[in-house]
């Protein structure tokens, strides 16, 4: 069976700035694979770079699905509805159906009419994610998506893309600079530093996952972070 991700020696630079440096990588369809990392390690340059918005690399990028991505930033276009949002862009004449069919996957059928300006960051989040999955992609980019909202906005929506990606079973690439939401959300970790993966983890756990059963595990990623969980305490 084909990858959903294939990267072979893949580089990139800023000038005299090297951000990807000779990074290899295979993610398999359906797979949930998390970035963890310190910033500027290259994580984010990573998916904007297999979402095609970057091309100017060294080395081999193949992802031969669709892809979609969600940023930190729901990214909304404030002068339209909150279904012409979702739909943007499908050219399809039953566009507010697909629409409403997504909203409903992520619980906002009732704002299909709304303007994005009176969304809360929770509610717009979920409209990035509904206009991510509508065009049913093979691979599903995930920026930081949570990295903007409070506690347990965060839980909620930890929840709810679990749930999508459980029904629609994309490969997912995360980002995140949160080791407990990798941890319950992955499959895999790979820890990124100065451009390289240095370390991996498998997380073979059942879903849905706890807390207090990925404790062990966090210790190990952490440390692969540098962090050392008994000078932090």
């Amino acid at each position: 069976m084909a990858k959903a991700v294939s990267v072979r020696g893949l580089h990139k630079a800023f000038g005299a700035r090297t951000v990807l440096n000779g990074i290899d990588l295979e993610v398999e369809p359906g797979e949930f694979v998390a970035l963890l990392g310190r910033s500027g390690c290259g994580k984010s340059t990573l998916l904007r770079i297999l979402a095609g918005l970057d091309r100017e690399v060294g080395g081999e990028a193949e992802v031969p699905g669709t892809v979609s991505i969600a940023f930190q930033q729901p990214r909304l276009l404030p002068w339209r509805r909150v279904w012409r949002n979702i739909s943007l862009g499908l050219h399809k004449p039953d566009g507010r159906a697909i629409a409403l069919k997504a909203l409903e996957e992520v619980r906002l059928t009732d704002h299909a009419d709304a303007w994005p300006l009176t969304l809360s960051g929770g509610e717009a989040q979920r409209v990035s994610l509904a206009r991510a999955l509508v065009r049913e992609p093979d691979v599903l980019l995930l920026d930081e998506p949570f990295g903007a909202l409070d506690a347990l906005t965060r839980l909620a929506m930890h929840h709810l893309v679990e749930d999508l990606w459980t029904r629609h079973k994309p490969a997912v690439l995360l980002v995140t600079h949160d080791v407990d939401e990798a941890l319950l959300l992955a499959d895999r970790i790979l820890v990124l530093d100065e451009g390289r993966i240095v370390a991996t983890h498998h997380v073979d756990l059942p879903r849905p996952r706890r807390r207090a059963s990925v404790v062990e595990q966090r210790t190990r990623v952490l440390a692969d972070l540098g962090v050392d969980v008994e000078e932090a305490a």
